[in-house]
């Protein structure tokens, strides 16, 4: 699987960040649990040692500014920032962040990142204060307008495979690592056009998954319309919404999808993917796309 876990170009930790003693967080951490089993309801319960996934706070700070804060699992936060930046409509480039610092605090992370002067700019004009939460999409969200914010229309229409979208759910389970290990973890991927996955991202909030994913493929420079996303949890709007947005043509989910994300998927012109199980699925666009 190509992972590119690379710094971008100026990328350099600052004095607070390097000179920081406290130990980067963990994906997961275990807990003492009791459990019962339906098997036998009256033998005693059973200590055992849960791993369960972690979410931490972490800051997205532009130019000095704190623009969000999101509840995550503190792992591959340059990847989340880069796309929670792309899908907000912060940056339209890797190339719009010039510097990145990850700075670990008594309280949670900070993701400090310098923007180009005119997406600063643009920022400051529409700034929200967006207090993030595991489940929810547009917490903190200031208007209907801001909530219901036109999708972005795709350039090109892409062509699914049920094939290739069988592959990927096949091989997808396989690098669910904080999943297999927790029970609690959503996973974005991105798979090729014949079905190989490529790249996955995890995240105890599926939003945050995509996000993280999403900045992979833009740090990676890989070309979005040449593959397409799967995503282990419902499909809401705004999660139509973060994959029009990086121009990627389709999103194929495990579970179903929202009546606004199927109307969105409609108009952004990206093929949406619903109950996609083993050889099993139901598409609610664009169906004439979709190939054996």
């Amino acid at each position: 699987m190509l992972d590119p876990r690379l710094r971008p170009e100026g990328f350099a930790m600052s004095a607070a960040a390097a000179d920081d003693d406290l130990p980067p967080p963990a994906d997961h951490a275990v807990v003492q649990a009791t459990a019962w089993s339906d098997a036998n309801p009256d033998a005693p319960p059973r200590v055992l040692d849960a791993s369960l996934v972690e979410e931490t706070a972490v800051a997205l700070v532009y130019n000095g500014i704190s623009h969000a804060v999101m509840l995550t699992t503190p792992t591959d936060l340059e990847d989340f920032a880069y796309g929670f930046s792309l899908t907000e409509g912060i940056i339209a480039r890797r190339h719009d962040i010039y510097a990145m610092d990850v700075v670990h605090t008594a309280l949670g992370i900070e993701v400090r990142m310098e923007l180009a002067s005119a997406c600063f700019a643009a920022l400051k004009l529409r700034r929200r204060s967006l207090a993030g939460r595991s489940g929810c999409g547009l917490c903190g969200v200031d208007s209907l307008a801001a909530a219901m914010r036109p999708v972005t229309p795709l350039s090109h229409r892409f062509a699914l495979s049920r094939a290739a979208l069988a592959r990927a759910l096949d091989e997808l389970p396989h690098d669910q690592t904080l999943h297999r290990l927790s029970g609690g973890a959503h996973a974005a991927a991105w798979v090729a056009a014949d079905g190989r996955v490529k790249l996955v991202r995890e995240d105890v909030g599926r939003h945050n998954a995509l996000d993280k994913l999403i900045g992979a493929v833009l740090r990676w420079g890989d070309d979005a319309r040449a593959g397409f996303v799967v995503i282990t949890s419902r499909a809401s709007h705004e999660l139509v919404h973060k994959t029009a947005a990086a121009g990627i043509g389709c999103l194929a989910a495990v579970s179903a999808p929202t009546a606004q994300a199927v109307r969105e998927a409609q108009a952004a012109g990206l093929i949406l993917i619903g109950f996609a199980r083993s050889t099993r699925c139901t598409a609610y666009t664009f169906p004439e796309t979709l190939t054996a």
